[in-house]
């Protein structure tokens, strides 16, 4: 479980090609390599991996062939930077909300526009049916950043961007065009799912 909270900015090092899926090793500045130890959950611009290879500065990871259909991973080449949290331990501050790292599909900016010094970003999500889930004022998890949803439209949402944001997440070099991971917010799946099993005890 993560907090949507970046950590660190790293870069994918390398992609290798193992019978379909990949190992994917990463580098980075800031994260703590201190604890740090294969078997550990790293959040890599929203999906959860699985550290299988550690050094002092970096870690490799296998992703799957369906993290790979469903998430921005599977284009990603070398050199292209990465937002980075380490998994939430009992105790630590929940600054963002309850993210998964389970990505539920992947939205395009539609529109980057300056919002004082804030920015202003519309996100059209691939598959209209997430929009279900979100709520005006509710949270969502960009590409691994946890965010407050500003308006839900029929086929995209809106958030903004404050000048923090944009500078220690990757979040602030996105332009019109670019396809980011969208987890929605898990309370809201778990609501649906307590909807649906009231409503068939009622017809039963």
């Amino acid at each position: 479980m993560f907090a949507g909270i970046v950590q660190d900015v790293g870069r994918l090092v390398s992609r290798e090609q193992r019978r379909g899926d990949l190992r994917m090793a990463f580098a980075f500045d800031r994260l703590d390599p201190a604890g740090m130890r294969p078997g550990d959950s790293i959040c890599v611009q929203g999906c959860c991996l699985t550290v299988v290879e550690f050094e002092q500065r970096g870690f490799g990871a296998d992703v799957s062939r369906e993290t790979l259909a469903v998430t921005t991973l599977g284009e990603m080449q070398p050199g292209a930077r990465v937002n980075l949290e380490s998994a939430l331990r009992l105790g630590e501050s929940l600054g963002g909300h309850l993210v998964t790292g389970h990505i539920d599909g992947m939205g395009r900016i539609v529109a980057m526009e300056e919002d004082g010094r804030s920015s202003r970003m519309d996100v059209a999500l691939l598959d209209a049916v997430l929009l279900r889930y979100i709520a005006r004022k509710g949270s969502i998890a960009v590409d691994g950043v946890s965010l407050t949803v500003n308006e839900v439209h029929r086929d995209m949402f809106r958030v903004n961007l404050i000048p923090h944001t944009r500078a220690v997440t990757t979040l602030g070099s996105l332009r019109p065009g670019a396809f980011v991971n969208v987890e929605v917010d898990l309370m809201a799946r778990y609501a649906e799912r307590l909807l649906r099993q009231s409503s068939a005890s009622d017809s039963d």
